[in-house]
């Protein structure tokens, strides 16, 4: 076996980097969104917390198949909390997981994301449907095709592709996390070098994708419009953050931002989503890069 089919990472390695992410996500202050600082919409960071312990424990465990990744993810959430706190987080980390745990003739983090993505089935779907009905998220609607209140007779792969143009998580799924890897890291890894403060980068990355794509959770309960408008006041904080040396100072215009957004219970829970998979696919591409030069150095070392 050549050294970068044997270089997976150990589960609990992959379990921690998405535990650590939510933890991060929940501790920044991403306006309209639920944070430390901030509850709203009938939830606290608590729920939060108890829902990352949760699922964090089970999404990485070693040759699940990436629907019973996200079936066994919601079922240990909704455990300990009773309301849909996590879904988007678990759609889109169960695939980053899969890739990371499995083994691959891979070494990046995308390409072997790609051969996931490709690789999904319709039991895939049928579980992520299961999940999908047990989280109970707001918003959702009817579908005219592959709608999850029935079962599907198509590939996971092919639902989310049906999905797409309403919805950015599953346009992850169909351009193999194009926005994570070409929008969010980009933020997130400028943000970190500017700042080396990680809720803060979070923060930044929360606000580009908000400003870049019209939130899918705003849209599916307000409206187009009202995404587009929410969307046009994140990218002003976007430029003011942009010229900060240090964020706090934009502190006074993101709190009247939430309190704006939380007293029309706007909550732009899929830009956090996308944060969350941002934070995740960055730990997990330099973990798998350190994992590589190690298995190098030890196949080195055994000629």
């Amino acid at each position: 076996m050549s050294t970068m089919e044997t270089c997976a990472l150990d589960p609990a390695e992959v379990a921690a980097a998405i535990h650590d992410a939510c933890l991060t996500d929940i501790r920044a202050f991403k306006p309209g969104n639920v944070s430390l600082a901030s509850p709203g919409h009938g939830m606290s960071a608590r729920d939060f917390v108890a829902s990352a312990d949760a699922m964090a424990a089970v999404i990485a465990v070693p040759g699940a198949s990436v629907g019973r990744r996200i079936l066994r993810a919601i079922e240990t959430t909704r455990a300990v909390v009773a309301f849909n706190t996590n879904l988007g987080i678990v759609l889109l980390c169960a695939p980053l997981a899969h890739a990371a745990v499995e083994a691959s003739g891979e070494c990046g983090l995308r390409a072997r994301l790609q051969a996931v993505l490709a690789a999904l089935d319709v039991n895939d779907a049928v579980l992520a449907y299961q999940a999908i009905r047990h989280a109970e998220p707001g918003g959702l609607g009817r579908a005219e095709r592959h709608d999850v209140a029935d079962a599907p007779g198509v590939t996971l792969l092919e639902a989310m592709r049906e999905a797409r143009e309403r919805d950015l998580i599953a346009r992850q799924y169909v351009t193999d996390y194009r926005d994570v890897f070409d929008t969010g890291m980009p933020a997130l890894r400028g943000a970190l070098a500017r700042w080396a403060r990680p809720e803060w980068a979070a923060v930044a990355v929360y606000l580009e994708f908000l400003a870049n794509f019209p939130d899918s959770h705003v849209a599916g309960k307000h409206g187009g419009e009202i995404a587009a408008a929410v969307s046009g006041e994140a990218g002003l904080l976007v430029q003011a953050l942009g010229r900060a040396s240090d964020p706090a100072q934009e502190m006074p215009a993101l709190e009247a931002f939430d309190r704006q957004l939380k007293a029309r219970s706007i909550n732009p829970g899929t830009s956090a989503d996308m944060t969350v998979a941002t934070l995740v696919a960055m730990d997990l591409e330099d973990s798998l890069v350190r994992r590589f030069h190690e298995c190098s150095a030890e196949v080195a070392a055994g000629e």
